[in-house]
């Protein structure tokens, strides 16, 4: 490596995508930085061919492997002036690397309150803003109190956690024995029966600049036990006007610095006036296919927006496109458990009025057993269109029609690891 080269800048990225759900090229500028990248193998087609130097571990949210890693490019590159990482279970990670290295950025406190759900869910509820009731639940008992002073069903989950790993419903006391609380710190919260939205954008700090929100078709936990998982862009102002404000009471009183955000909640129109109720929220982008009809559709990159805060850098100037359009996607889990290899698909490109872009494999195709996990999945779809009821229409169409088979070919270790025990039912059904 050249005295030149050496005196670059040195930007450490840490990638688990296969796909560019990042464009990490167009976000820095490879010539003026020395950027190494930190990747997954699954991830190695996402890094740029400008990257300056990539060392690969089998998962980014191995501290000591990241760790690892980190040293050896400080090695040949000198210190890192930045460490950036974008995907959810990746932050805490940077964090704390950042720490280590004494480099700007957020830290491990300031993200803990975007990744502990008891400590995010109790400040919001301390600032006076609606939270379904919740406690720690220590074991079977705690939870049976909850239950017996709150009703059932209720909803047990890791109190740090990503993709509705671990998360249960609960309908009954018969069902506690089922309950599995011994790894790691487990909440118990009210069910509510309102819908699910998703809200992305970016908060200045003091407001909300950029915003959009998304009813969920199923939802998140449903997906993991084989039902298709969609989304479409609300329409009706009324409802959105109640979730931008209830949205920006929850991030003033989580944080006072600029953030990216996923944020999800309840909404209850029974009274015929929106009412929101706070469920959780993370400090980055959303995943599925929300960073591509943000850039597709609306002509904004919230990636380029959280790189760039990552950075020290000012939120990146531009407003989302103002169309009018509504978009929507729909995520069909995978047809086997992970690693497998597909054996039938059916494209839907064509097939559907509004689906604009499908992320399918081809038969033969391995689907990998990778830690990005709304990524690896049976079929990603993204649609647009003039109206909610129309991209609605369009996903349960799209989700009706598709049809994925494969079969695993995971290894005796993986079987050992119990990950053949991890089938889902047939994708593609409403």
């Amino acid at each position: 490596m050249t005295t030149a080269a050496r005196r670059l800048p040195h930007i450490i990225v840490i990638n688990r995508w296969r796909e560019q759900y990042a464009r990490y090229a167009a976000y820095l500028d490879h010539t003026t930085h020395h950027v190494s990248y930190i990747s997954t193998e699954v991830g190695l087609p996402s890094v740029p061919e400008a990257a300056g130097d990539v060392v690969t571990v089998e998962r980014t949210d191995d501290l000591e492997a990241v760790r690892a890693a980190v040293r050896v490019l400080a090695v040949r590159h000198g210190r890192p002036e930045r460490i950036v990482a974008l995907k959810e279970d990746d932050l805490l990670i940077a964090a704390a690397l950042r720490e280590e290295w004494d480099c700007p950025g957020q830290r491990t406190g300031q993200l803990a309150k975007f990744r502990d759900k008891y400590l995010m869910a109790s400040i919001v509820a301390e600032a006076g803003l609606e939270v379904p009731e919740f406690e720690l639940a220590t074991d079977e008992a705690t939870v049976r109190d909850f239950a017996d002073r709150h009703g059932w069903p209720v909803i047990v989950k890791p109190v740090s956690g990503s993709s509705s790993e671990g998360v249960v419903k609960l309908d009954g006391p018969e069902e506690l024995s089922s309950l599995r609380l011994d790894d790691g710190p487990m909440l118990v919260q009210r069910f509510h029966p309102g819908l699910i939205y998703h809200v992305d954008g970016v908060f200045t700090g003091d407001e909300i600049r950029h915003v959009r929100a998304s009813r969920y078709l199923n939802t998140c936990l449903g997906f993991r036990s084989g039902d298709f998982l969609g989304s479409v862009e609300e329409d009706d102002e009324t409802v959105n006007q109640a979730i931008r404000e209830a949205a920006a009471d929850y991030l003033r009183a989580l944080s006072d610095e600029p953030v990216v955000f996923h944020l999800e909640l309840f909404v209850d129109s029974a009274s015929g006036v929106p009412q929101c109720s706070f469920l959780e929220v993370g400090a980055r982008v959303g995943g599925a296919e929300i960073p591509f009809l943000w850039r597709e559709v609306h002509g904004y990159d919230l990636m380029d927006a959280a790189f760039q805060l990552q950075l020290q850098r000012p939120i990146p100037p531009g407003e989302p496109g103002t169309s009018g359009e509504v978009c929507g996607f729909l995520i069909v889990p995978a047809p086997a458990a992970r690693p497998c290899r597909i054996t039938e698909v059916t494209p839907m490109t064509g097939q559907v009025a509004g689906l604009y872009a499908e992320a399918l494999l081809e038969v033969g195709e391995v689907l990998p057993l990778a830690d990005a996990y709304y990524e690896h999945v049976g079929g990603r779809f993204r649609f647009r269109g003039a109206d909610s009821a129309g991209v609605e229409a369009a996903v349960i169409a799209a989700a009706t029609g598709f049809r994925v088979t494969g079969v695993w070919v995971g290894t005796p270790q993986e079987a050992a690891d119990g990950h053949a025990d991890l089938l889902t039912t047939p994708a593609g059904r409403p």
